[in-house]
Formats: C-alpha cells, structure tokens, sequence
C-alpha cells in the first residue's frame, strides 16, 4: 500500500466552498481499476491509503481531480 497525499486549495467561491474530488487508479492500458476519492471536499490538506496488495507488479497511474483542475501521476508497483 502507499499513501497519496494532496492538497485543497481555497477558492473564493459565493456558493460554495467546498469541491468535487476524485481520485482514480489506471493500469498502463488506460483501465480504470480503483476509485480512492469521490467525493465533495472543503480546502485543506488530505491523505489517502491506495492498497495495491491484488495487483500485479507494474506501472498505474493516478488522477487527481479537483473542479477544472486535473493532474496525472505516475506509480510504479515493486513486489
């Protein structure tokens, strides 16, 4: 398992100052094969566990979005 940590920034918002979150986990064909995070969260700094204890040896990926903003990682799985 790993620990993926992220941050929240705050944005002014007059509706709301909380955002969607999603995390999601690809293999190296583009599959998706977990959802961490999928859900509504305010600023501030957050930690999820990714236990990969079923998956095979080899390179994912993970997506990190948050409103309009999107970011890919990638993760390399040794066992």
């Amino acid at each position: 398992s790993t620990t993926i940590k992220y941050s929240i920034p705050n944005v002014a918002s007059s509706f709301s100052s909380s955002q969607i979150v999603q995390i999601k986990v690809y293999d190296i064909l583009g599959k998706e094969i977990s959802t961490l995070v999928n859900e509504q969260k305010s600023a501030g700094n957050y930690e999820v566990i990714f236990n990969a204890a079923n998956l095979p040896s080899g390179i994912y990926f993970y997506k990190l979005q948050v409103g309009e903003f999107s970011e890919i990682k990638k993760m390399t799985l040794l066992k």
